[in-house]
């Protein structure tokens, strides 16, 4: 296999974090102006909780299957 036996695991940890970095960043320096008509002004704040809420267990679920198996 290409990445070995833990390719599930390993693409679960990297989409987990990209989950949270992604949502934190649009929470924290949102757009300085919408590049288009309805875009909105920043990000839903409940919504992006949410995202980085399951984005960081999946993200210790997969560190967690990586040091135990």
């Amino acid at each position: 296999m290409f990445l070995g036996e833990d390719t599930l695991v390993l693409l679960v940890l990297a989409l987990g974090a990209a989950m949270v970095v992604g949502n934190a960043m649009a929470i924290v320096k949102p757009p300085e102006r919408p590049r288009k008509e309805g875009d909105l002004q920043r990000a839903l704040i409940t919504r992006s909780v949410v995202m980085i809420v399951i984005g960081l267990t999946a993200s210790v679920w997969a560190i967690a299957s990586l040091l135990t198996g």
